[in-house]
């Protein structure tokens, strides 16, 4: 199964296409916090009945920590959202479904991208 970026996600809603996989709760807040307050809760149901949301766990935080850590000592960092998700994506054996080229440099840190 494939874990869907942000972007994926927008993109789909853009398109009015649909792809199976699953989401971070970062992605469920990010997509979220763009919608007018009364749209809000029909489109959290939405995401929620449409994907399944992993939200952190000990796996989530730990597999961050380490690709926090290697990305400060080489002066790289991400924006915490998509180490998040990338964590998320490696902590869980997926496959991270992006857009976003800055995931590139996780993969060598072990992010699986399509």
């Amino acid at each position: 199964m494939n874990l869907l970026d942000t972007s994926a996600v927008v993109e789909m809603v853009r398109q009015k296409t649909f792809r199976p996989g699953i989401i971070s709760s970062v992605t469920l807040f990010e997509v979220l916090r763009g919608i007018e307050d009364e749209k809000r809760p029909r489109a959290k149901a939405l995401l929620e009945e449409s994907f399944r949301v992993l939200n952190f766990d000990n796996s989530i935080v730990e597999a961050y920590c380490v690709l926090y850590r290697k990305l400060k000592k080489e002066g790289a960092l991400l924006p915490d959202a998509d180490l998040l998700i990338a964590a998320t994506a490696i902590a869980h054996d997926l496959i991270l479904v992006t857009d976003d080229e800055h995931f590139l440099k996780l993969k060598k840190l072990g992010l699986r991208l399509e």
